[in-house]
């Protein structure tokens, strides 16, 4: 009886051990496996082209499939990696980032985001897409996207001229009604906002560029004045405004300038051609120049301290 339970110890150990001995190769065959696969991945390569693993995520979420392929072909791209951290970054704008940056190597990177991101890397009034006007208040105008000939504002409405110099000026209605709400508020605080030009048609904004061309030439005029169908006054939307008559390129001056600056965005409009952004807009700086894009988007432009063709090709365009 005792070597009987003896034999059955013995055997039960044999096949304990081979029981091990399988599963020991399984456990190495596994880990070899899933070592093998992960070899495949993209996160792998990239960290063997001595890319961080923060930067290897940041490669992971930003690019395509096809991109991070052509990537696995080069050196480490730090400049990539500097353009992928840009808070204004676009994927669909990647090579062309690259290519300005090579282009300009002394604009920083920042920059570079910016001007491509509003098609500074072409030339004004160059492929031109028409302005999608489904968007209402924050349609985008400027020298890439334009009006058609034909276009129509809705609901203008003649200006009074409480709140106007001159005759048969007219706005937008939703546009009026704030503007209306915002000279009100600034007059109870002692300031005075008017309106000193307002709605153009195609054909005003025609004759207003001819005779800056007729005058400075084709080069300053495209630097004061838009050409028809480019003009944001041509959308019922955007106002010049003064303190006292014939005044607003003096407006900087003046205390009611100062309100506007604090205020303006409340009411719905935006400072729309800023100093010191003129290669961003494509325009001089005009402190007398609004535009109505609703409090909502009006005061996120605000906050964010960014122009609004920014604005609108990093949050609005589809």
């Amino acid at each position: 009886m005792a070597k009987k339970k003896l034999k059955l110890k013995k055997k039960f150990k044999k096949r304990l051990i081979i029981l091990l001995f399988i599963t020991i190769i399984l456990i190495i065959g596994i880990k070899s496996y899933k070592t093998y696969k992960y070899h495949q991945t993209y996160e792998y390569k990239l960290l063997e082209k001595n890319y961080t693993k923060e930067e290897t995520a940041l490669l992971l979420e930003k690019l395509d499939k096809t991109k991070i392929e052509e990537l696995l072909t080069e050196e480490k791209n730090e400049k990539l990696i500097n353009i992928l951290n840009e808070k204004y970054f676009l994927i669909k704008n990647l090579d062309n980032y690259l290519t300005y940056s090579e282009k300009n190597p002394e604009t920083s990177l920042s920059e570079v985001v910016s001007l491509v991101n509003v098609h500074r890397d072409r030339d004004y009034y160059d492929n031109m897409e028409e302005t999608d006007t489904t968007k209402g208040n924050t349609m985008l105008v400027n020298k890439y996207n334009a009006l058609s000939k034909d276009y129509e504002v809705e609901n203008l409405t003649s200006i009074s001229k409480t709140y106007s110099y001159g005759d048969n000026k007219k706005l937008n209605k939703e546009a009026y009604d704030a503007f209306i709400n915002l000279a009100e508020d600034a007059k109870k605080e002692g300031y005075t906002i008017l309106i000193v030009s307002s709605y153009r048609t195609y054909k005003d904004q025609e004759d207003v560029w001819k005779d800056y061309k007729a005058s400075f030439g084709t080069k300053k005029a495209d630097a004061y004045a838009a050409r028809a169908g480019s003009s944001e006054h041509e959308t019922g939307l955007a106002i010049d405004v003064a303190d006292y008559y014939d005044k607003n390129d003096k407006f900087e001056d003046t205390e009611s300038f100062q309100w506007m600056q604090t205020n303006a965005h409340k009411y719905g409009y935006i400072l729309r051609y800023p100093k010191g952004k003129e290669n961003i807009t494509g325009y001089s700086y005009e402190a007398w120049h609004y535009r109505y894009v609703g409090i909502d988007t009006a005061t996120k432009v605000y906050n964010e301290g960014i122009t609004y063709d920014e604005y609108y090709e990093y949050y609005l365009k589809k």
